[in-house]
């Protein structure tokens, strides 16, 4: 999707759009060496960085916050530049902050959770579970690994099913090798 066409569609799906008026979520694309991701900036911070199709994400974005959303290069800049700085080796700790009003309430507490999970760190499914009180919650945990509305800055990657089993992700399982390589963690 270029610039012209998400201002296009941004035009069609936002009633009263003014292409001046600076959009309340910005929205963009970017790509990585795991593959092109989505992303949308909110006043909060980064409410998505995603595998999915951009339009996919939009209509997401635009379904669950309502608000006015459009193109808006330098409040989605810091962003870029941190995935730039991890995927060259520059950057262990993303700094942008996070808005994970896209996740249900489990799917946040799970997400949480693998925010405190360090560069070049693992944990497993049951290990989560048993730290959330919830030993059986084994799928829905997976569940909520595979939504994240913010893939890489929220590091699911780092979650595997067990010990030499990386489990899915929603990147791909060469996305999550990638990610895990890159950190040292496997």
């Amino acid at each position: 999707m270029t610039a012209g066409d998400l201002e296009a569609l941004v035009r069609l799906t936002t009633p009263g759009y003014v292409g001046e008026t600076p959009p309340e979520v910005a929205f963009g694309m970017t790509d990585t060496p795991v593959g092109r991701l989505a992303l949308a900036v909110t006043a909060r911070g980064l409410v998505a960085c995603s595998y999915e199709d951009e339009h996919v994400v939009f209509a997401r974005v635009t379904r669950a916050l309502g608000n006015f959303i459009g193109p808006d290069p330098r409040r989605l800049d810091p962003v870029r530049r941190e995935l730039d700085a991890y995927f060259s080796g520059r950057l262990r700790t993303f700094t942008v902050p996070v808005d994970l009003r896209l996740a249900p309430p489990f799917a946040r507490t799970v997400l949480q959770m693998t925010m405190a999970i360090p560069f070049g760190g693992l944990t497993t499914y049951p290990e989560i579970a048993e730290r959330m009180g919830r030993p059986q919650a084994l799928r829905a945990i997976g569940n909520a690994l595979t939504a994240d509305p913010v893939c890489v800055i929220v590091p699911c990657h780092r979650v595997i099913e067990a010990p030499g089993r990386l489990g899915g992700y929603a990147g791909g399982p060469a996305a999550k090798e990638l990610l895990l390589r890159l950190e040292g963690a496997v």
